[in-house]
């Protein structure tokens, strides 16, 4: 059975509260037993979040040489960590980058990602469902 983790950065504990105008109003823990119930026939789902810079860095190392597959939304670090960049540069286990709103229809400092050029497909915009469509990805490479 494949196994798949997704890794949330800061604020994303949040979802279901914060700027629900932007995020919605579904926790990600909802969306995330919703997930794990859609694959288990195919997958084994797990689920990290931290606000903090270096301890996502740590679980990238920890999970990236095992070959599961990376959902990865590093949320504001996405957009300022070099080196959160080059940990995923560093791991050899497929991540795909997600990204609950439109990046590119918001401030212009979220235009840029510093973990694009290393993620295996970068899926924005599509709200929780982002998520799923990661997944799929990473089932289907």
């Amino acid at each position: 059975m494949t196994e798949i983790i997704i890794i949330n950065g800061p604020n994303l504990n949040l979802l279901g509260k914060r700027e629900p105008e932007i995020y919605g109003t579904n926790t990600f823990e909802n969306f995330f037993g919703l997930l794990q119930k859609e694959f288990s026939n195919v997958a084994n789902i797990s689920y990290f979040q931290s606000n903090h810079e270096g301890v996502i860095i740590d679980k990238l190392h920890e999970v990236g040489f095992s070959g599961a597959g990376i959902v990865l939304n590093a949320g504001g670090l996405t957009h300022t960590s070099v080196a959160l960049g080059d940990a995923v540069a560093a791991i050899p286990s497929p991540v795909v980058e997600v990204h609950i709103s439109n990046i590119h229809a918001r401030e212009p400092f979220r235009h840029h990602s510093y973990i694009s050029k290393y993620a295996k497909g970068v899926i924005v915009g599509c709200g929780l469902n982002g998520y799923r469509l990661a997944v799929m990805h990473l089932l289907q490479m």
